[in-house]
């Protein structure tokens, strides 16, 4: 295995890790990172790498915590009116 492979292997197993809130505050960091437009190419496509495994992982963490809910409210969820 290529030391790239490996490394990439080892950023998501650690992205797995995080939890919701700690994956996206480093997204959050992630992003301003990359809009600061002040990176080489490769640390830009490294970075937007990890950010879409960040994404992904947020992704199913609220898919989980969306089934428990469910789970627990059996299946009866009603939409709530935001009021602004």
């Amino acid at each position: 295995m290529s030391p790239a492979k490996t490394k990439t292997k080892t950023n998501l197993s650690l992205v797995e890790e995080l939890s919701y809130e700690q994956a996206l505050a480093e997204l959050e960091t992630i992003v301003t990172s990359l809009e600061a437009n002040q990176l080489s190419l490769e640390d830009a496509m490294a970075l937007f790498e990890r950010g879409q495994a960040l994404t992904k992982h947020c992704i199913e963490l609220l898919d989980k915590a969306e089934l428990r809910v469910k789970k627990l409210s059996g299946d009866n969820l009603v939409d709530v009116a935001i009021e602004d």
